[in-house]
């Protein structure tokens, strides 16, 4: 009778799983990092965009009232622009208001928002911006019926 066969270790191969798995979690970190993250930016981008879009329309609410007295509907252009600015106060949110050609109203925003893991390799922080218009109402004929 001959004895069994003993399999034998070998030692070249011990701790060969550590290696893998410490070259594999910080990636899979990562890439985890991305998609959360990446979602969270897309969010705040369209959290931007939805505030100035809000702030112009506020904006374009501004009736000048001297002229709505004599009967002519147009914007005051000095008015749309303070009335945007307090939206944008109001909620929190850092951004710029213009006006364009006389006749379009120009909000701009910067939200800063914190990351979830991507502060792993040094990114605490992702800033987004938005911009939204308005058509400002200029004279009666752009009022229409």
């Amino acid at each position: 009778m001959t004895a069994p066969k003993r399999h034998l270790s070998t030692r070249s191969e011990q701790g060969s799983i550590s290696a893998f798995f410490a070259v594999l979690v910080p990636a899979l970190l990562l890439v985890i990092g991305l998609a959360v993250d990446g979602g969270a930016k897309v969010a705040a981008t369209q959290r931007a965009n939805a505030l100035a879009d809000e702030a112009a329309r506020a904006g374009g609410q501004a009736l000048d009232i001297a002229a709505a007295l004599t009967g002519e509907i147009r914007v005051d252009p000095t008015a749309a622009v303070a009335a945007a600015q307090d939206y944008l106060d109001r909620s929190g949110v850092a951004g710029t208001v213009t006006v364009v050609d006389g006749d379009t109203l120009r909000v701009t925003t910067t939200l800063t928002e914190p990351t979830t893991f991507l502060g792993l390799i040094g990114i605490t922080t992702l800033t987004v911006e938005g911009a939204g218009t308005a058509d400002l109402i200029t004279d009666d004929e752009e009022a229409g019926p």
